[in-house]
């Protein structure tokens, strides 16, 4: 464990990161690294998800929320990031795609599941509830977390609820919670910049579900074309 080092890179992060921002700001993220720092002597943090953390607390910051990392929500959840505001609680859970070796023969189907258990289990806790990934890792995001809850059946539910209780069924997620659930936003955050971009979820799925799912609708004709050695892009027209 070398605290120096880890102290010196979120330091670093920091500088990089505000470099445009007022001395409040700074403070504030600066404040947040040093908790982080606490966390990583107790091994409860490692750099490359901390350095995450950082750069989309200072987003939050920015926004004008109070913010919170590593933060307890109940008995059994920790949750990565959460802003308080007037208009109630921002958790945000962050994504990097790591995939453990017991899982090596299936990886996507662990991301899957993965995915869909903590947006059943933290959106509840949340008055708004976003999944934070890196420009490298695309999420595997079920369209049915993205329609408004009065639009899903309960045959969708119940499918979800399958894939979360192959891995995470300690306590089970109930349909009634899945039904529930919703992800409001997509942070992409962008460590080598320091930035933060917010897309929203539809936006995400429609885009991600080209590669992830065969290609499907314009967006994946698009891929299709861009792999056949077209100059068409995915996302636009």
């Amino acid at each position: 464990m070398d605290v120096r080092r880890f102290r010196a890179d979120l330091y670093e992060l920091a500088a990089k990161a505000c470099a445009d921002d007022g001395p409040e700001v700074r403070s504030k993220v600066v404040g947040i690294a040093d908790i982080l720092v606490k966390l990583y002597r107790k091994n409860l943090v490692k750099i490359n998800h901390s350095a995450l953390e950082l750069v989309c607390a200072r987003s939050l910051v920015k926004q004008g929320y109070d913010v919170k990392v590593e933060q307890r929500i109940d008995s059994s959840l920790v949750c990565d990031v959460v802003g308080m505001r007037g208009d109630g609680p921002l958790i945000v859970e962050i994504e990097t795609g790591f995939i453990p070796p017991q899982e090596a023969l299936e990886p996507s189907a662990y991301a899957r599941s993965r995915i869909a258990s903590k947006i059943g289990r933290y959106s509840r806790f949340a008055g708004k509830f976003a999944l934070g990934t890196t420009p490298t890792y695309l999420l595997d995001l079920p369209e049915f977390f993205v329609k408004p809850p009065r639009a899903r059946s309960l045959a969708e539910a119940e499918k979800i609820k399958a894939l979360t209780d192959v891995r995470y069924n300690k306590p089970p997620i109930s349909l009634e919670e899945l039904i529930r659930a919703r992800v409001h936003t997509v942070f992409v955050i962008d460590v080598d910049t320091g930035t933060t971009q917010e897309v929203d979820p539809e936006t995400y799925v429609s885009t991600a579900s080209a590669l992830l799912h065969g290609g499907r609708g314009d967006a994946g004709r698009r891929f299709k074309s861009t792999q056949a050695g077209g100059k068409a892009e995915i996302g636009k027209s």
